[in-house]
């Protein structure tokens, strides 16, 4: 080797220890390692107070008389805790019906909300480490070729290569309350992601109980059409006979096509309701076609429902701690325009290399090194960094009042579905006595009509009561149990709260 080289690889190295101490000189500068305070503290003085009931005002009252073996119970005196976790988490298991299961679990997997929802996490997930990029040096890298002329002079070349590196240290915390800020933010979307599931759930069951009620009614229709169909016949062999006029044949028409009008309008929202039911689970329509063509009775809850007490139940929300998320978040941008405010400090250095040829660039008297520190401040503003800690704290204080809005509407939820619940669960005895009592009579009043003992309008009325009655209660029994799932979903089921998220 050389004496030329040995003396350019020296100068490398030289260059090369010397970027490394700008560089270790910006990283070790004080306020580097600030531990990042939390914000759990403030976050707590942060929230609003509410006080909140020992119990449910709506909770359901034992019933009087039989209870119907399809309707379920409900158990408000058990405590919180002794529920298993997975009973609220996975409520819809509770349905035993494994059609219901894997629809849920089917939208849960290809859903587009759910899809979007983890977008929107993986969004979040970026703005933060963009943040938090702003805690390192930043270093670049240039390299340019001049090539000049002045006058009658000769040409003259310029070569130069260099590193700049430069760094705040963040001495007045703006950019550690941009990293809570974005913290934050990916925390709320985290639960935002858990409550899309929540909410797509129920909706899954929602639908795919309307579903089954459907199919019951329409089941009722066809099997009163069949009743009405026979008592027409009998009436035209009245008729025929003289022993009934043409005015009973009318009426008996005429019934009979009302409740064959019923059965297309069934059949069109049976589609539109599996349609729909598709759409949640991120199908084509046509994809849910098999659940049309299998009858199943509507799905019915577990027969004890055990219910948290208020406190638990606005703990184990996703909705409202993603709520609790964005007033931390609101808090840290506040702590953010206030520590812009203040003066600022930077460090910055650069290394560079500059010669006329490039095979000077390697000389030690090429070599240029700066190193600098900065400090600015806004002398004079108009008052603007005052107004914008202003507008944050007015920001600050809407989260906090979404917050205090999400919870009052959690306790109403937990109480409208509970007061419904309560209702279905009497109105499905009084139903259930008064179809019965329906089939009965409209039983009698076929018989004693092809005997001649009534007139005709008897049995027409009957007829109607018995298919009112009945479709009545086919649709308060999927409506108790559509008030189940709104009641999970008020609970905050379809999530396991224990099992928050991590970064």
């Amino acid at each position: 080797m050389t004496a030329s080289s040995i003396r350019k690889t020296r100068t490398a190295g030289h260059a090369g220890r010397a970027l490394a101490g700008v560089v270790l000189a910006l990283a070790l500068a004080p306020g580097w390692a600030t531990a990042e305070p939390a914000l759990a503290a403030r976050g707590d003085a942060a929230l609003p107070p509410l006080l909140l009931p020992a119990q449910w005002s709506q909770a359901p009252m034992p019933m009087r008389g039989q209870v119907p073996e399809q309707v379920p119970a409900v158990d408000a005196g058990r405590t919180s805790s002794e529920p298993a976790p997975t009973e609220l988490a996975l409520w819809w298991r509770g349905f035993g019906d494994n059609q219901l299961m894997a629809q849920v679990e089917q939208a849960l997997q290809a859903s587009t909300s759910v899809r979007s929802a983890l977008a929107a996490v993986e969004q979040a997930r970026a703005l933060r480490e963009v943040a938090q990029a702003g805690r390192w040096p930043e270093v670049g890298a240039s390299a340019s070729v001049q090539r000049s002329r002045s006058g009658n002079a000769a040409v003259g070349n310029s070569w130069r290569a260099g590193l700049d590196a430069a760094w705040d240290p963040d001495l007045a915390g703006r950019q550690r309350a941009v990293i809570q800020a974005g913290e934050a933010e990916l925390q709320a979307a985290r639960f935002g992601l858990e409550q899309a599931r929540v909410d797509l759930a129920a909706e899954v069951a929602l639908s795919y109980i309307e579903l089954r009620g459907l199919q019951a009614r329409l089941a009722i229709a066809r099997a009163n059409l069949a009743a009405q169909q026979d008592t027409l016949q009998i009436t035209d062999w009245r008729v025929q006979a003289g022993l009934a006029s043409s005015l009973d044949l009318e009426q008996a028409r005429a019934a009979t096509e009302q409740t064959r009008a019923q059965i297309p309008a069934l059949r069109t929202s049976l589609s539109k309701t599996a349609h729909a039911l598709a759409l949640l689970g991120g199908q084509a329509p046509a994809a849910t076609q098999p659940l049309l063509e299998a009858v199943q009775p509507v799905p019915l809850p577990p027969a004890q429902l055990v219910l948290s007490f208020p406190a638990e139940t606005l703990r184990q929300r996703a909705d409202l701690r993603a709520a609790e998320q964005r007033v931390l978040a609101a808090l840290a941008r506040v702590e953010q325009a206030d520590a812009a405010r203040w003066p600022s400090f930077q460090l910055a250095g650069s290394l560079g290399l500059a010669a006329a040829r490039p095979a000077d660039l390697f000389e030690l008297a090429s070599l240029t090194r700066t190193l600098l520190a900065g400090l600015s401040a806004s002398l004079f503003d108009g008052g603007a960094a005052r107004a914008q800690v202003r507008a944050q704290q007015a920001a600050l204080e809407q989260s906090r009042i979404g917050y205090e809005a999400a919870l009052l509407g959690a306790l109403q939820q937990v109480e409208d579905a509970l007061a419904a619940l309560a209702g279905d669960r009497e109105r499905l005895i009084r139903l259930q006595a008064a179809a019965e009592a329906a089939a009965n009579a409209e039983l009698l009043a076929r018989q004693r009509y092809a005997s001649g003992l009534i007139d005709f309008r008897t049995v027409l009325d009957t007829q109607r009561t018995l298919l009112s009655a009945q479709s009545e209660f086919e649709t308060t029994r999927a409506a108790l149990s559509a008030d189940h799932v709104r009641l999970y979903l008020a609970l905050g089921g379809g999530w396991t709260p224990d099992a928050a998220p991590h970064p």
